[in-house]
């Protein structure tokens, strides 16, 4: 499983003050940003579930990933700001481990470079007399248990002398070791009955690139063709079928190597806030996205129901395959997903604030979403940040899902080879989810502790937990420090 990790920034548009005398107007600027901000953000995240998509919907889906994050705000006058985000994510999985399932005793003997990009294609593999094992129940030793995503994203804002007009661009570009991501944008906001209500327009698009990964099996068999198990990683490897006899008829026939790369995305948000009391505010958004090219992910197997079952490592595990004490045998896979290169989505969403008194504070939201996968999703959340004192401020947060499965989704081995797509992946299927969480932030408007120049603003704290109803459970703790130059 892959995370892209891209943050939104968010600017602070400050309010403008005017006088006026005789016939001549002066107008006098507050800064948009009165210094340089830098935010420093951290995160740990983990994972466990039952139905990887490396292994066809059914196998381990622990992950663990580390994530940090620097943003720097810079004034580069009374009206502009540029703003530099700059991430890492290190992650491990024992889902995207078992691209290359088989550990290093076995024929890959020191570690089958199978999942290694496919357009590498030295092979000098070493089979020794020990038969490889697998399980879809552990990670494996392959290159693709671990991965460093870096990514960039650098914004630019000007806001007019009355600050009712902001436009803003920016660049992306993130890299981890299968995947290449580069974006471009731009948009405006448009504030107008005193500030009090708002318009916003914003337009993106990524240009991204695969470096595609296939299961070592399938790799082996677009290296090779029809002959291919009695080369490369297969030469003296033991298949055996389902009952436990040697077989050399395995022939994944309808897997084929992806000639194009590309993964192209084009998003339009569109959003309206307006102030409707003096303690309530309501705002408005959609999005149209489409996105087109290579939509599959090229290391997830697909198990067909109409095929005949292939394993390679200990033949008397095979009849407790699916059992998660199944510990040395791994079955072959049929095919890798398969899906349609273009998808339209469409979210629609509505949050609403309310301020109860000095107190209590209630932050509300809803969006409903569909796609023409046939995927609708209902999202609703609600936060009541509650001020402890003049500096501690608790979060209690929830928030539940619910959506509807794919058209192409099937569980661990119900597909059919007749079908022209399918998917295994568990995040398109038909689930619930409930995430609890809370949060504690600390504020110092007057950046009484000091680092060198930097005068510290605010604290945040936050950790919420997460359940999905096909029995994927994750947590995840955060930790953000926010300076200001002074």
């Amino acid at each position: 499983m892959r995370y892209r990790l891209l943050l939104s920034l968010t600017l602070l548009i400050s309010s403008l003050g005017f006088s006026q005398e005789k016939d001549t107007t002066i107008v006098f600027k507050k800064r948009v940003l009165e210094s340089t901000e830098v935010d420093f953000l951290a995160s740990y995240y983990n994972q466990k579930g039952v139905h990887s998509s490396v292994s066809g919907g059914m196998g381990s889906e622990k992950l663990t990933d580390i994530a940090s994050n620097i943003v720097i705000a810079i004034p580069m006058n009374d009206d502009d700001v540029l703003t530099i985000d700059v991430g890492l994510s290190a992650y491990t999985s024992a889902s995207s481990s078992n691209i290359n399932p088989f550990n290093k005793s076995g024929a890959s003997g020191g570690g089958d470079d199978d999942d290694r990009p496919a357009n590498k294609t030295n092979e000098n593999y070493a089979p020794t007399a020990s038969a490889p094992i697998g399980t879809p129940w552990q990670a494996s030793s392959g290159a693709s248990a671990q991965d460093v995503l870096a990514s960039a994203v650098v914004n630019y804002s000007h806001s007019s002398d009355s600050r009712n007009f902001i436009w803003n661009s920016d660049l992306a570009f993130s890299n981890e070791y299968d995947y290449t991501s580069i974006g471009f944008g731009g948009g405006f906001a448009k504030l107008f009955n005193d500030k009090n209500s708002e318009v916003s327009l914003k337009v993106n698009a990524y240009l991204d690139q695969w470096r595609p990964i296939y299961p070592t099996e399938l790799h082996q068999y677009g290296l090779y063709g029809a002959n291919f198990q009695n080369n490369g990683f297969f030469s003296g490897v033991t298949v055996w079928d389902e009952n436990k006899n040697i077989s050399t008829n395995y022939l994944p026939s309808k897997f084929k190597m992806w000639n194009s790369t590309a993964r192209n995305s084009y998003s339009v948000s569109v959003g309206f806030s307006q102030v409707l009391t003096k303690k309530s505010q309501v705002s408005i958004f959609f999005d149209i996205l489409r996105q087109e090219g290579m939509l599959s992910t090229p290391y997830h197997r697909i198990y067909f129901a109409d095929k005949p079952n292939y394993y390679v490592g200990d033949a008397n595990a095979i009849p407790n395959y699916e059992n998660p004490n199944n510990l040395s045998v791994y079955r072959l896979a049929d095919d890798i997903e398969r899906l349609p290169n273009t998808r339209f989505k469409l979210p629609i969403g509505l949050r609403w604030n309310y301020y109860i008194n000095e107190t209590f504070i209630v932050r509300t939201y809803y969006r409903y979403y569909t796609d023409n996968w046939d995927i609708t999703a209902h999202t609703a959340s609600i936060e009541v940040p509650i001020k402890l004192t003049d500096k501690f401020t608790l979060s209690p947060i929830y928030r539940y899902y619910t959506q509807t499965q794919s058209k192409y989704f099937a569980p661990f081995e119900k597909h059919l080879s007749t079908e022209e797509f399918y998917t295994s992946d568990y995040d398109l299927s038909t689930f619930n989810a409930n995430q609890y969480g809370v949060g504690i932030s600390y504020t110092d408007i007057f950046t009484s502790s000091k680092i060198w120049k930097f005068g510290l603003k605010n604290i945040d704290f936050r950790f919420n937990h997460y359940d999905r109803s096909d029995g994927l459970s994750s947590n995840i703790a955060s930790l953000g420090f926010k300076f200001v130059m002074q």
